[in-house]
């Protein structure tokens, strides 16, 4: 009788739940109901970005084809078409603004981008913690002063009454006007460039090496490489990623110069070799009031910008194997 029992009324089983894929993705609902707050927190982000990065590109593609007069708007102003980059490109001095703008452009993308590369090597191989964070703190601190205090500093030890140029005076050697010279220009723009930026662009790279796991360098000691052996085999290769999307962007902003602190150094005597194409935007948009000129070279050199940036990646990817995406 029990086993007929059992027969007739077999033991009940509970259904389990089927358990969500790894990879299987959350209807928006669902999405928005569980993840609320980074949905906020993302949506604060996009918002911003619209308002103060979109809307005035949007406005100011509007504003490079109208002849934007004072007391006009944006959309009351004269259609004018292709006639503001016209005119650009008449401009005389435009070779000129272009040369300079590259050459300068240039010298920053070479003597700026392997300094932080070495740097971040130098500080990621101190075995002391404290002075690594002590040399951290210590190179970062330049990227916070402004370009008024910097310029201050070279003044300091650069003008005719600077530290330089006394200790020449000392040795007989008469002095220089740095600041006014045309060959001392550049190299003082550049030299402050690098003190400033060297300590900050050494994040990104320092981050990504303590990502490397110790094990490979006590395995690498243990095979009998040496420091630099290290550095070309493990260093090197986990920065790669890194080196490339900074390399990427640094051709992408090649027009792009430091304004504020070229109109720190800026001044007659170096007129000739400091004026780029963001000094003549100051002087036509600003000073002699021609928005429209000034917004459609702003649009060229965006238009540049980004074809310099997807070309970059596309030959990194060719070549190398890898770029943004």
């Amino acid at each position: 009788m029990r086993a007929g029992a059992a027969a007739v009324n077999p033991p009940k089983t509970t259904k389990k739940k089927k358990a969500a894929k790894p990879n299987e993705k959350l209807p928006l609902k669902k999405a928005l109901k569980k993840f609320w707050p980074l949905y906020i927190m993302i949506g604060i982000v996009m918002l911003y970005y619209f308002i103060f990065n979109y809307i005035p590109i949007i406005m100011g593609t509007v504003l490079s084809f109208k002849d934007m007069k004072v007391g006009n708007t944006i959309w009351n102003a004269k259609f004018v078409g292709w006639d503001n980059y016209v005119e650009v490109f008449q401009e005389p001095e435009m070779l000129n603004l272009i040369k300079n703008t590259l050459e300068i452009s240039i010298m920053r993308l070479f003597w700026g981008f392997w300094p932080p590369i070495l740097l971040a090597i130098c500080i990621f191989d101190i075995l002391t913690p404290w002075y690594k964070k002590f040399c951290q703190t210590m190179v970062y601190i330049p990227y916070f002063f402004s370009w008024v205090i910097v310029y201050g500093i070279v003044f300091a030890f650069f003008s005719g009454n600077g530290l330089i140029n006394n200790i020449m005076k000392d040795l007989g050697m008469g002095t220089y006007d740095f600041l006014t010279s045309k060959e001392a220009f550049r190299p003082l723009l550049i030299g402050s460039q690098v003190w400033k930026g060297v300590g900050w662009g050494t994040i990104l790279y320092f981050a990504a090496l303590t990502n490397v796991s110790p094990d490979l360098y006590d395995a690498a000691k243990v095979d009998g490489a040496g420091p630099l052996r290290k550095i070309m085999a493990i260093t090197l290769p986990t920065m790669m990623p890194i080196i490339t999307f900074q390399l990427i962007m640094s051709l992408g902003s090649i027009l792009n110069n430091d304004f504020e602190q070229i109109l720190m150094y800026y001044n007659a005597g170096v007129y000739e070799v400091a004026d780029i194409i963001d000094t003549w935007v100051y002087r036509v948009g600003l000073g002699k009031m021609q928005y429209s000129i000034g917004q459609a070279v702003t649009m060229m050199k965006a238009v540049i910008g980004m074809i310099l940036i997807v070309g970059s990646n596309y030959i990194s990817n060719k070549v190398a194997g890898r770029g943004m995406w």
